[in-house]
């Protein structure tokens, strides 16, 4: 399976425009990537720029700080799959999983799940503000709510995706759900070592250089 099989060509900056996503849509039909990445708001844009390719729409939530209520999570969620997403990609809720907030945290990753129905759930767990304890109790937490992937970081925390992350993510959930890395992703060299080390999706600004080789 080549490296565009597992690309989420991601453009979240708030400066984006409309031309900046119809570029977005039009290189991930060129290079033929799994899938994009963006915020709500352009995921109507996305669908009808997409409309004749099977390229998967991921719409983040809660994005990029994961502090709002459920519920607007929830209508958000909601939101973006009837404008065309089929993947959300959710920031868990830090402060509520640091305070041991377990129950809360779980719920909320339940109900997104259940308002989204089949459609994928990933779990941005912004790794760089987790203790290793944090980040396995992230994933039995993430594995319990029945989401369908644990996500490593928004790009917008104080670190991305790391070797050492990935690696033990893959430790602990195994096969039971699957692993996006992203944050800082740049080359080639980094997509096939976090793909080796258990990555089934990388979410990168730079998935041309990536499908090149570069």
């Amino acid at each position: 399976m080549g490296l565009e099989n597992y690309i989420d060509h991601t453009l979240l900056k708030p400066t984006a425009t409309d031309q900046d996503i119809i570029n977005l849509c039009a290189e991930a039909k060129q290079f033929n990537f799994f899938g994009v990445c963006v915020n709500g708001c352009h995921v109507p844009l996305v669908k009808k720029e997409l409309q004749e390719a099977s390229i998967s729409i991921a719409a983040v939530i809660g994005f990029p700080l994961g502090a709002m209520s459920t519920t607007a999570k929830i209508c958000e969620a909601q939101d973006c799959i009837s404008n065309g997403a089929n993947e959300i990609d959710m920031v868990l809720n830090i402060g509520w999983l640091k305070s041991k907030k377990y129950e809360l945290v779980l719920k909320e990753i339940s109900k997104i799940k259940e308002a989204i129905g089949s459609s994928i759930l990933k779990v941005i767990i912004e790794t760089c503000y987790l203790t290793e304890e944090e980040k396995l109790k992230a994933c039995e937490l993430i594995i319990q709510g029945k989401a369908d992937y644990v996500k490593t970081s928004t790009g917008f925390g104080t670190g991305g995706a790391t070797y050492d992350d990935v690696a033990l993510l893959k430790k602990k959930v195994g096969n039971r759900i699957k692993i996006k890395a992203s944050g800082g992703i740049k080359n080639t060299e980094m997509a096939l070592k976090y793909i080796d080390l258990g990555a089934s999706r990388i979410g990168t600004s730079s998935g041309i250089n990536i499908s090149k080789g570069v």
